[in-house]
């Protein structure tokens, strides 16, 4: 747009290169320097940012370790190796029911351990 609003003649090629290479680069800068560029959020960003909605990742890999095994092994099997109530069965040597109830107990145990929904069971 600056070209087509430019209206001095330039000297030569090499002077009407070197002033489109220059404010190619001055607009740049002030892109960089601009308000939305500074306070605005790529939208690949937004993807790679933690739900603030969610218990912090911290809390809940110190407070796994912690529980009883019986509540923590359906717990890992199901959320962190996605093996479904059928496979964690066969794997624990339980029934798929048994395995259903393990997995409640064991989230109102995390429930409880991260401090979120105590009026809940």
């Amino acid at each position: 747009m600056k070209y087509a609003l430019h209206t001095t003649a330039f000297e030569s090629d090499a002077h009407e290169k070197a002033w489109l290479i220059r404010v190619t680069i001055n607009a740049c800068k002030d892109l960089l320097r601009s308000f939305f560029y500074n306070r605005t959020v790529s939208p690949y960003a937004l993807g790679e940012a933690p739900d603030p909605a969610a218990p912090p990742a911290n809390d809940l890999r110190d407070t796994l370790p912690r529980l009883p095994e019986k509540y923590r092994r359906p717990l890992y099997l199901h959320y962190y190796e996605g093996y479904t109530a059928a496979e964690i069965g066969e794997i624990l040597g339980k029934k798929e029911n048994t395995f259903y109830t393990l997995l409640n107990r064991g989230r109102k145990l995390l429930r409880k351990e991260l401090g979120g929904d105590e009026g809940e069971g």
